[in-house]
């Protein structure tokens, strides 16, 4: 007599809700938020999606993408008030609304480079039909002589800066406001699956609880917006370490390949996934190189 064994479950899969906004290859999608958006954006971008990713260079925190939203929609340039020396000796210059990465040997060269940026960004935000955005961490910056919150350190004195954690309030405000800023755009948020841990991990459950706070009450009562699981997927269908880079916080690319493409099923309508897959095939030969 034969006897049935079942199959031993390995994962705890996450079940998706479904997808109320969705995207398309006839989408033009602007993607904000932490590093994890600049890897799956980058993915997109390579699969034939029309994209505009982080044109400020990595954010973090919802109120430091909000401002960049605000900044997107009013188009407003950047001026030499906006300037900053990067602090630790470095002869670079930048600005608290930009990643380091924007840094440039002169006040006039970062201007260029920040408003040349901004100026293409500003005329894909004018037709964008999609929004993602993809938030890090709840803990905030402030400039003490500037009054407003930065999106980067710049390297500067810790003496220039208050650190505190957003309140939920805080935190769904600024959502709300991003999700009236896209004016009939549908806007998918997502929080990222990266692991902060200068606060050790009970203080990185409670930033990524205050975002998942926040992002829950505007899903709630707003049609136009969608929230993707990306941060429990990683916790727990893939919580083995071997799904981790070196440092043990950022996920490993086949991590970001998995959740890249389990986004991709949730979020691409049946009729196009044959697209994508001949894209992705595509893709894949223009890696390859010959051996000579």
């Amino acid at each position: 007599m034969s006897i049935f064994v079942p199959m031993i479950r390995l994962q705890t899969p996450v079940a998706d809700l479904p997808c109320r906004t969705g995207i398309s290859y006839s989408d033009r999608i602007l993607m904000l938020g932490s590093c994890f958006t600049d890897s799956i954006g980058e993915r997109l971008g390579n699969y034939g999606f029309d994209v505009c990713v982080n044109p400020f260079g990595t954010l973090y925190n919802p109120l430091s993408i909000l401002s960049s939203i605000e900044r997107l929609a009013e188009g407003k340039l950047f001026v030499e008030e906006d300037v900053v020396q990067m602090g630790a000796g470095s002869e670079l210059f930048c600005s608290f609304s930009h990643h380091t990465s924007f840094a440039r040997p002169s006040a006039d060269g970062f201007l260029e480079c920040a408003n040349a940026a901004l100026l293409e960004a500003s005329d894909f935000w004018a037709r964008c039909t999609k929004v993602i955005v993809t938030l890090g961490t709840a803990w905030c910056y402030f400039h003490a002589g500037r009054g407003r919150v930065v999106s980067n350190c710049l390297k500067r004195n810790a003496a220039e800066f208050d650190r505190r954690l957003c309140t939920v309030g805080e935190t769904a405000a600024a959502l709300k406001r991003m999700a009236e800023l896209c004016h009939g755009r549908d806007i998918i948020f997502t929080v990222s699956p990266i692991r902060h841990f200068r606060d050790g991990a009970h203080g990185n459950q409670i930033s990524k609880s205050v975002l998942l706070l926040g992002v829950d009450e505007v899903c709630a009562g707003a049609g136009e917006t969608d929230y993707f699981p990306a941060y429990e997927i990683m916790n727990d269908e893939l919580r083995d370490y071997r799904f981790y880079a070196e440092d043990m916080c950022h996920p490993s690319g086949q991590a970001e390949d998995y959740i890249c493409e389990r986004f991709l099923d949730w979020a691409l309508p049946e009729s196009e996934h044959a697209s994508l897959r001949d894209n992705m095939r595509a893709y894949r030969r223009s890696c390859h190189r010959p051996i000579h």
